[in-house]
């Protein structure tokens, strides 16, 4: 008797190590559900205002093996990391999760915080960076890429509730956008902006190149910027420019820009008023 008893117990113990060993290894991709509470994603029930929401500023980065295991796969498909995230500039259709998936683990081991502005991506190394901009009504974003997915249908990326709340798509749930890698020290690697370079008109004369430039803001429409600009300078006493760039992919952008300012805690406490007034999303740039 006391026999039998041990073999029940142990084959409780194999099918459970089985059990385990199934469930889906990213969170963002809605499978093996049965590891949340919630079964269907939704917003949180708590009013988050935008201006509650924190920036993110690009810091150098320690990456391990977690979450960069490369080709892995997930619902039946290969997916490859990419080596770097240099470089990277890509258009398509963001979605975004929230609170099915709050405080459970990303695919890199951290914590997902819908209220924190961070992203799910098949292929770029995580962790990384990137500028998200809203196609639909030109408003962008820094995100950190910690997690992986989205797996279903032609989604490019997931962003967290936050970060969608802030590119004002929260309400729809998905919408068009272009993601543009950013390194460290906040220089987003923009192809198109890079074969542009060669052709810039300025509508003020080119600043001084010493230190650095917190761009707020780029717009298509020369008024905004200016109304942008107006706004900046009733919180700040450092210069407020607009440098106007031709691409050939979106036209002439007017970029609003603060700067050059030296000192890293000025830059952080320009960018937290910004953020605070509901101005952008500020980041800083070298030119």
């Amino acid at each position: 008797m006391f026999k039998a008893i041990l073999r029940v117990i142990s084959l409780i113990a194999v099918f459970g190590s089985i059990a385990a060993c199934s469930s889906t290894p990213n969170p963002s991709s809605g499978a093996g559900s049965s590891r949340y509470s919630i079964q269907q994603d939704r917003a949180p029930s708590a009013n988050l205002r935008v201006a509650e929401i924190a920036e993110v500023i690009p810091q150098p980065l320690q990456r391990t093996m977690a979450g960069n295991r490369s080709p892995y796969t997930v619902l039946g498909k290969t997916y490859h990391v990419l080596g770097t995230e240099a470089g990277y500039s890509e258009r398509g259709i963001a979605s975004w999760y929230g609170e099915k998936f709050h405080g459970h683990k990303t695919s890199n081991g951290e914590v997902f915080d819908m209220y924190q502005a961070s992203a799910a991506h098949k292929s770029l190394p995580i962790p990384s960076f990137l500028r998200v901009t809203n196609l639909d009504n030109n408003r962008s974003i820094i995100v950190r890429v910690n997690d992986r997915g989205p797996f279903h249908g032609n989604r490019l990326i997931d962003l967290s509730y936050a970060a969608a709340l802030k590119l004002g798509y929260a309400d729809r749930g998905t919408a068009r956008v272009r993601l543009d890698a950013i390194i460290a020290d906040g220089r987003a690697l923009d192809r198109s902006s890079a074969r542009a370079a060669g052709s810039v008109s300025q509508s003020l004369p080119a600043p001084a190149r010493v230190g650095k430039y917190i761009q707020v803001g780029a717009f298509s429409d020369l008024g905004r910027a200016r109304e942008l600009s107006r706004q900046l300078r009733q919180l700040t006493d450092k210069p407020v420019i607009i440098r106007s760039v031709e691409s050939q992919t979106n036209g002439v952008l007017h970029r609003v820009r603060v700067g050059p300012v030296t000192d890293p805690g000025e830059i952080r406490h320009i960018s937290q008023s910004v953020v605070a007034a509901n101005l952008g999303s500020p980041y800083t740039v070298s030119e």
